[in-house]
């Protein structure tokens, strides 16, 4: 049987949108979630509303860990039955330790993938799949690909409006200091995935309108400077972020609008009302 020349593998921290979820070629290798000595799979084992359900009885607050060299190793060993090679991107490494356990499982497995970091998350995973697709069907080398996707790393812009303080906290995210002043001010922290793939508070409101309007702001913003998509990702919150997509809508009626929810893993640190808005600035 003759092998498919190119598969492409993310880790379940990216937005799977509907380009990734009907790409044959596409994969994705869940992180797990663990309550206690119980582990669930991301995306397999709880949605994000039971995860949420769950948060709130737990007697425990859940950890999140990435796979294992081993399951990468697994993952990648059923890929080479039908595909020749593949590229891996992944979230941060700066944020987690899944970009190393997927290069450890491609040597066990004895399977050639190219990987990129990309020095975020969510979309800003998902973005770099996308580009990196498109490059390929127009006739781009992997080795060209890797080279263009690295240096587009680092490029999305993202503004975060955490949902959930305590879960930020406790996924030790968040230092004890910034933790009793947000919560003693009632102040809703801007978190931000800086271009070296960092995580780290870059602004602050006082309520929950200001923090809407925040994010408003920051995409009409980038529309006046050319932007035509932007993606808003959330935690359970849906009639927020379709009302957020409403009122862009009204401002730049031209600007595209894509809404989607934060993968499980994501919504144990972020907690549930988290609002983001991401984008690629260049296109």
């Amino acid at each position: 049987m003759t092998k498919k020349p190119l598969a492409w593998i993310v880790d379940s921290t990216a937005y799977a949108s509907n380009k990734l979820q009907n790409h044959p070629d596409f994969f994705s290798v869940p992180l797990n979630i663990h309550f206690g000595e119980e582990q669930f799979i991301d995306g397999v084992d709880l949605t994000s509303t039971q995860l949420y359900e769950k948060i709130k009885n737990a007697e425990h607050f859940p950890k999140t860990s990435q796979p294992s060299a081993g399951e990468f190793a697994e993952k990648f060993k059923e890929i080479a039955n039908d595909y020749e090679q593949a590229i891996a991107i992944h979230l941060s490494d700066k944020l987690s330790g899944t970009l190393a356990s997927s290069k450890g499982g491609a040597e066990i497995a004895q399977f050639p993938v190219t990987f990129v970091d990309s020095l975020s998350l969510s979309y800003g995973t998902t973005a770099l799949v996308e580009h990196g697709m498109d490059m390929y069907e127009n006739g781009a080398t992997v080795e060209e690909i890797q080279d263009t996707l690295t240096k587009m790393a680092g490029t999305i812009k993202n503004y975060i409006l955490i949902g959930n303080l305590d879960q930020l906290y406790k996924g030790g995210r968040m230092s004890g200091v910034q933790f009793f002043l947000g919560s003693l001010l009632k102040v809703k922290p801007i978190i931000q995935i800086s271009e070296q793939g960092e995580l780290g508070v870059i602004d602050k409101v006082r309520s929950e309108r200001r923090a809407f309007q925040y994010l408003m702001n920051k995409v009409k913003e980038a529309h006046s400077r050319g932007l035509h998509k932007v993606y808003i990702m959330h935690g359970n919150v849906l009639d927020q972020a379709k009302e957020l997509e409403n009122a862009l809508s009204e401002q730049a009626p031209d600007l595209e609008v894509e809404i989607g929810e934060l993968s499980s893993v994501l919504a144990v640190h972020a907690g549930e009302g988290t609002l983001a808005v991401m984008w690629l600035e260049k296109e």
